[in-house]
């Protein structure tokens, strides 16, 4: 049995984030699905691992790891033994920082809440996530005009950890359409061996 053990949720984007990278690391991981739906999250045990309450949560022999940007360094760091998913180099790894900090922020009130309220019908400002999400998006779009990348010229856990919400941003109502260079990158990164995805679900712009 491996000693790796992910709590996840399978419609959760930040569950997505580690799931994804497991896959993309070639590790064997023992899956547990916590069904959100029944507040299983909120309960004495998993509240152990976790205080907040959330998923996803990495064990790993004696560590506990919670926190999707945390378990993906921590992975980067433990199972990738050429680091080029998140490099020794400080100045690449502080442009790492700065694009897990656009997915923990503008990504996660941009289309992660609009796609809260869509699938899982969230009491936010749909509206106002949409807006975030746009401009968020007009901003990368542009980024990523001669880039391949988030950081340098190869996938980093900055992809990672931006992939999941946007892929799924027509979820919650945000077209992707008229970002061409988003687009090109988002199917950079599902071109990657080990990829998988996040199941679809037919909310608003999908339905």
């Amino acid at each position: 049995m491996s000693n790796l053990t992910l709590y996840r949720f399978t419609l959760s984007g930040h569950s997505h984030r580690a799931e994804l990278f497991t896959s993309l690391l070639n590790l064997d991981v023992n899956m547990v699905d916590v069904a959100l739906q029944n507040g299983a999250q909120k309960q004495a045990d998993f509240l152990k691992m976790n205080i907040f309450g959330q998923v996803p949560v990495l064990k790993h022999n004696d560590d506990v790891i919670n926190d999707s940007n945390a378990i993906l360094l921590y992975l980067a760091q433990k199972f990738d033994a050429n680091r080029t998913w998140y490099p020794e180099d400080v100045t690449v790894q502080a442009h790492i920082q700065r694009w897990l900090s656009v997915a923990a922020g503008l990504v996660a009130s941009g289309p992660c809440s609009a796609r809260l309220v869509t699938v899982f019908g969230a009491e936010l400002d749909h509206q106002n996530a949409i807006n975030i999400a746009h401009t968020l998006f007009k901003t990368m779009d542009a980024y990523l005009q001669n880039r391949e990348y988030l950081v340098g010229t190869q996938p980093t856990i900055a992809d990672i950890a931006n992939f999941s919400y946007i892929a799924h941003a027509p979820e919650g109502g945000v077209s992707l359409e008229q970002y061409p260079n988003i687009l090109r990158w988002l199917n950079n990164v599902r071109k990657l061996d080990g990829f998988i995805a996040m199941p679809e679900t037919k909310a608003d712009l999908l339905a």
